[in-house]
């Protein structure tokens, strides 16, 4: 039986990963069938080992064009969370965005992966909120003016041009973790201290109000690929987040 599953899972996510010859670079799902298969499979196994053994098949096999991969215990989790976001209908941009908030701000722990290429299609640096930390994240809110960044799941939002410029709303998807997104202005936008410069010089990025703040040279880029209800996923290894998640 497990075998069977993961023949299944397997084949479902090579043909999620086939380039539909009707797709444009952006690539927004437009087969909402598949999805739905790919989660019927998933709630039959995800008490089984069989969805960890595709996923890391599936992060193997991961196109990465140069770049650096995710850690495979970070890449599970985005993965749960996002076909999770596609069951219910909140994914309309087969983007999966994941930030790595373990890492030091000195390391590029920003990836977007391509979802029916599986590949990843740019890495970069990110800023957490100055009261989460100064060059490791430690600590976490998703409080009204607390200077911190917010872990989990968010669905990518309309872009706008603001004080910071080009700029891209969030919406946390997670009751009393994120969803105070909004509210909060969290938003992807540019900024000067989240420049690879600034860490050549001083070891670390600077740090933002706790919006994930990255290169002014990458947001217009990072901002197009995946606006408008892609997945972002915020990392930490934390036990307060895992037990209060209803997605991982």
């Amino acid at each position: 039986m497990k075998l069977k599953y993961v023949g299944l899972i397997a084949a479902v996510f090579s043909s999620i990963w086939t380039v539909n010859a009707n797709y444009h670079s952006d690539t927004y799902i437009t087969n909402e069938e598949r999805w739905k298969n790919v989660m019927e499979i998933n709630r039959e196994t995800k008490s089984d080992d069989s969805f960890e053994e595709v996923v890391t098949s599936t992060y193997n096999s991961l196109e990465l064009n140069s770049y650096e991969a995710p850690s495979l215990k970070v890449f599970t989790s985005a993965l749960r969370g996002y076909y999770k976001m596609v069951e219910e209908g909140n994914i309309q941009n087969a983007k999966l965005t994941i930030v790595d908030f373990s890492l030091s701000s000195s390391k590029q722990r920003l990836w977007v992966i391509d979802m029916n290429n599986n590949e990843v299609v740019l890495q970069s640096y990110v800023a957490h909120g100055r009261k989460t930390g100064d060059e490791f994240a430690t600590t976490f809110s998703n409080r009204v003016n607390s200077h911190m960044s917010s872990l989990g799941f968010y669905i990518t939002g309309e872009t706008y041009m603001g004080r910071n410029g080009f700029s891209m709303r969030l919406d946390g998807v997670e009751k009393g973790i994120n969803d105070n997104a909004r509210r909060r202005a969290i938003v992807v936008h540019g900024a000067d201290y989240a420049s690879e410069e600034l860490v050549e010089r001083q070891g670390k990025l600077g740090r933002s109000y706790g919006c994930p703040a990255v290169p002014m040279e990458v947001n217009r880029t990072l901002i197009e690929l995946i606006k408008d209800h892609s997945c972002l996923f915020i990392y930490f290894p934390s036990n307060d987040y895992i037990s209060r998640s209803s997605i991982v």
